[in-house]
């Protein structure tokens, strides 16, 4: 049976796009939507979006932040 936590991470991501992007605009082909989405999901979403987990840093700097501590 499922746990109502299985599917958390995803919701989030879901309604990050919809909220952030999809809802914002109106795409007129089925490529401008998907090039979007993957810009979204590749250049905003992992490297430059703030995330709460990271303590509400990007990765990049999350991930320096680390280096420097280990270096």
């Amino acid at each position: 049976k499922g746990n109502c936590y299985d599917n958390a991470v995803v919701e989030s991501f879901f309604h990050s796009l919809k909220t952030e992007l999809v809802f914002q605009r109106i795409f007129l082909t089925r490529t401008e939507a998907k090039n979007c989405i993957f810009e979204y999901i590749e250049i905003f979403y992992n490297r430059q979006r703030r995330h709460s987990t990271l303590n509400y840093l990007t990765p990049s700097e999350f991930e320096n932040t680390r280096l420097k501590l280990v270096a």
